[in-house]
């Protein structure tokens, strides 16, 4: 429960520190007194955005602090799971600077609103005016009978099993697109692919191609130079291998007399023996061409070929052609997996989807035991609250679709009158009905919740007189087993609490601000009177006052 809370810089606050007891706790005060302002610097407290409009001094900064007993609530998980210290009176900080940045604090480890926002769900309800009209929500109507039949935990497997179904279904639906694109490419993947593996590519072989293409097209020339040097070098008379010889001779013969003939003598020997090795060569290429005009053309249409397929796809080596091959044959293949795949993702949804429809039976089940125990509570507590005549009409309705908390939607039908017929909630129930069922839902709730600490913001709207008492009897009752608050401007439930806070405005100077105080005994008689009759207070209203609170 929230045992204290101090407020600096807020609104129309410039210093506050309150502290709360147990049970049931009552605050009241003019409209535009601030009321809304201690529940908006709560609301920061628990997570809620800050708004640099918040500061009373824009050259200060904004500190909000609240002390919670949370002993008996079990909430040390949550401190371990999050990296936090654990203390039985824990503090909760938030600061605002006048840079308009945010900073929380729980027991002084620095946190995220988002961590805040989860511990403030075992902490605190603020029941506001906002969710007696979500009450007619579909989405509100579930959770109230989802806690009655303890689903909490069902519905959480549930949800995560759906968002991974959900997933699959996405996956599938992509797999599937992208085959029928495939399908469609499949047809010229295939062509382009065999037609390069018909062409037998090799690795470096255009290079070979091309020159043997060349030696055979131009056969004649060849043959002819090489025979025209055979005839040069192997002339009996003038040939260049009889000229090597006779100079070979005749440097030998001076080769003696100095060394620079010696060398040149040697040098013209190497020459010979060289031009004899070409002249071997030459005959070897001589003999080796054939004029084959069967294999030229052979080798011209590879080419060709080769020639084509790089055009056709843009590149210019065979190197190319061969990778091009290697992604068209995964693309080819690629088909078949997707088969597979799409076959393999089915089954996952299949099974997922049985295993949806056993959870989600099992939270039918169990909402179908919660639901004749919610109208029976609603209406033993509706009757005392001045409908004598209540009922309820809750029907589950089958889905063909995985709805967020089950397969069925909700029909929470509503009839306040004998001889009237059912109708839904939203449009046949009054504000003051609304109020009412809401207290009720509320109470009854408080019954499956370890909540500590519940604030009913003007729960009363549109009652009065003897089911205000009773109003305010049933939060009376409710607080024997956790905090409550009441913000109310009833006299009749204001008498019901055990403390009684009022939030005033005070001038002081030019400055105008608002305060909260505990009110004495002799205190809240007079508030309650002025509730009752207004800011002249008679005898009357005083008795009636003294009588309310005994």
């Amino acid at each position: 429960m929230i045992t204290s809370l101090s407020i600096k810089n807020y609104a129309l606050i410039e210093k506050l520190t309150i502290d709360f007891s147990k049970g049931f706790s009552i605050i009241t005060g003019e409209t535009g007194a601030g009321k809304s302002i201690i529940l908006g610097a709560l609301g920061l407290v628990l997570g809620k955005r800050a708004d640099l409009s918040s500061l009373k001094n824009k050259e200060e900064k904004c500190i909000i602090e609240a002390h919670f007993e949370i002993s008996k609530y079990n909430l040390s998980p949550f401190f371990k799971e999050n990296d936090l210290d654990y203390e039985d009176d824990t503090i909760i900080r938030r600061e605002i600077l006048p840079s308009g940045k945010s900073r929380a604090f729980i027991n002084d480890s620095p946190v995220n609103l988002q961590e805040l926002q989860d511990l403030s769900l075992f902490l605190i309800d603020i029941h506001s005016q906002q969710q007696t009209r979500e009450l007619s929500d579909e989405n509100v109507q579930f959770d109230i009978i989802d806690a009655i039949a303890n689903n909490q935990e069902d519905i959480s497997k549930y949800q995560v099993l759906l968002k991974s179904y959900k997933q699959d279904k996405s996956k599938l639906n992509a797999l599937v697109k992208k085959q029928a694109e495939s399908i469609k490419e499949q047809e010229y993947n295939t062509f382009l692919w065999n037609e390069l593996v018909e062409a037998k590519l090799v690795a470096g072989e255009q290079e070979s191609l091309e020159s043997d293409f060349e030696q055979l097209n131009n056969v004649e020339i060849i043959k002819e130079s090489i025979e025209k040097s055979l005839a040069i070098g192997n002339d009996e008379q003038v040939g260049v291998l009889n000229n090597l010889k006779e100079i070979k001779a005749a440097l030998q013969r001076i080769a003696t007399f100095s060394t620079d003939y010696s060398v040149l003598s040697e040098r013209v020997t190497s020459l010979a023996i060289e031009f004899d090795d070409i002249a071997v060569e030459l005959n070897r290429c001589s003999d080796k061409l054939i004029n084959d005009p069967e294999k030229m053309n052979a080798i011209g249409q590879k080419l060709q070929l080769i020639y084509n397929l790089q055009k056709k796809h843009q590149v210019a080596t065979i190197e190319e052609l061969i990778e091009i091959q290697s992604k068209l044959e995964n693309a080819v293949l690629e088909l078949g997996n997707l088969d597979a795949d799409i076959k393999a993702i089915t089954i996952a949804i299949e099974d997922k989807a049985v295993a949806l429809d056993t959870i989600a039976n099992e939270i039918h089940d169990k909402r179908m035991e919660a639901i004749p125990v919610l109208s029976q509570k609603l209406i033993v507590i509706l009757e005392t609250l001045g409908m004598p005549n209540v009922r309820f009409d809750i029907q589950l309705i089958p889905s063909t679709t995985y709805l967020n908390n089950g397969k069925e939607e909700l029909q929470f039908l509503f009839s306040a009158n004998k001889g009237t017929d059912f109708g839904i909630l939203k449009k046949v129930a009054s504000g003051g009905e609304m109020s009412r069922i809401m207290l009720a839902v509320k109470a009854i709730l408080a019954q499956y919740s370890k909540l500590p600490t519940l604030i009913f913001d003007e729960i009363d709207t549109g009652v009065s007189g003897e089911i205000a008492i009773k109003m305010g009897e049933i939060m009376k009752e409710m607080s024997k087993t956790m905090q409550i608050f009441a913000i109310t401007h009833l006299p009749q439930i204001a008498a019901k609490g055990n403390a009684h806070f009022k939030v005033f405005k005070s001038t002081v100077g030019e400055d105008t601000q608002s305060e909260l105080k505990l009110l004495t005994e002799e205190e809240r008689i007079v508030e309650i009177a002025q509730m009752l009759s207004g800011t002249v207070v008679s005898d009357s209203a005083l008795n009636h006052a003294k009588a309310l609170l005994n």
